[in-house]
């Protein structure tokens, strides 16, 4: 046997197993996921259909029709059809709104730790002012004042937590030009776009990779939130915060329209968070 294939042998058999609560978490963001590529398909019913003559149906062993099987709403709509097109909305803002924070923090995070000096001291001054304001009156007045569009909440969703990226972006650069790697690629004449996306970059990714899975339940949360209050998203369009919302007045009715997006969102918070702390342990060589 060669000396490569002990070598992979050995690696292996280091690595600790995977535990079984964090290959379930896995599991359940992955079925999100496919539900989410693939709503158009597996979702039984139209999500606009309306059935008044079924309206608030149990679920199916609760009195219940397996022709719905979370049940109906009020308006006869079917829970289990709402629910799979929430869940590819949620996702859809929760993934656009990390993707434009940990892109606008790496952003200004490079930029401070390249120039240094004034813009430096403004990239960390605009990182304190965001990290003191409440982000969710922020977020209440630009969506009271400028009404709601899908972009729109998507890019102020952006906005929450930009400011942990560009510390961990800045210290990281920083780091990295004191490692000297990058000051000798700097030295052989490379720009400063081909020193931080070609070198610095796919060295604290893995870093960024676990800030993102960290930051991604607090903006399912925090989209929930807002949908809750009616400020999210608006119907016809649905989202899991805005089930959670419209199925609040039925609590006592018919629990099912509020506890199916609710139990959705424990979960997946629950799994992504899991994730990602499975994923700092492994990735973060000061953890090992």
């Amino acid at each position: 046997m060669s000396d490569a294939v002990l070598a992979r042998a050995a690696g292996a058999a280091s690595r600790p197993p995977v535990p079984l609560f964090v290959r379930a978490a896995a599991a359940w963001v992955l079925a999100m996921l496919a539900v989410a590529l693939l709503a158009d398909v597996v979702a039984p019913y139209a999500y606009t259909t309306l059935d008044l003559r079924n309206r608030l149906a149990p679920p199916a062993g609760f009195g219940g029709v397996w022709a719905h099987p979370l049940g109906t709403d009020e308006l006869g709509r079917d829970v289990a059809s709402r629910l799979i097109m929430s869940i590819r909305m949620s996702l859809l803002i929760a993934f656009g709104a990390t993707i434009i924070a940990a892109s606008l923090g790496t952003a200004l995070g490079f930029l401070a730790a390249h120039f240094r000096g004034w813009v430096e001291q403004i990239v960390l001054a605009l990182v304190d002012f965001q990290a003191s304001l409440p982000f969710l009156i922020l977020a209440l007045a630009v969506l009271a004042f400028f009404g709601n569009s899908l972009p729109l909440f998507i890019g102020l969703l952006g906005l929450h937590g930009w400011e942990r990226y560009a510390r961990i972006a800045r210290g990281l650069a920083i780091s990295a030009g004191a490692q000297g790697y990058a000051a000798a690629v700097r030295q052989l004449g490379a720009s400063p776009w081909r020193v931080y996306g070609r070198h610095v970059l796919p060295n604290i990714a893995s870093t960024l990779i676990v800030s993102m899975t960290l930051a991604f339940p607090e903006i399912i949360l925090l989209e929930s939130g807002l949908s809750f209050l009616g400020l999210g998203v608006q119907p016809p369009d649905t989202s899991l915060g805005n089930m959670v919302g419209y199925g609040r007045e039925y609590l006592t009715r018919a629990p099912w329209i509020l506890l199916a997006p609710a139990a959705t969102i424990v979960l997946t918070t629950l799994s992504v968070s899991v994730l990602g702390d499975w994923l700092r342990d492994r990735l973060d060589p000061t953890l090992r």
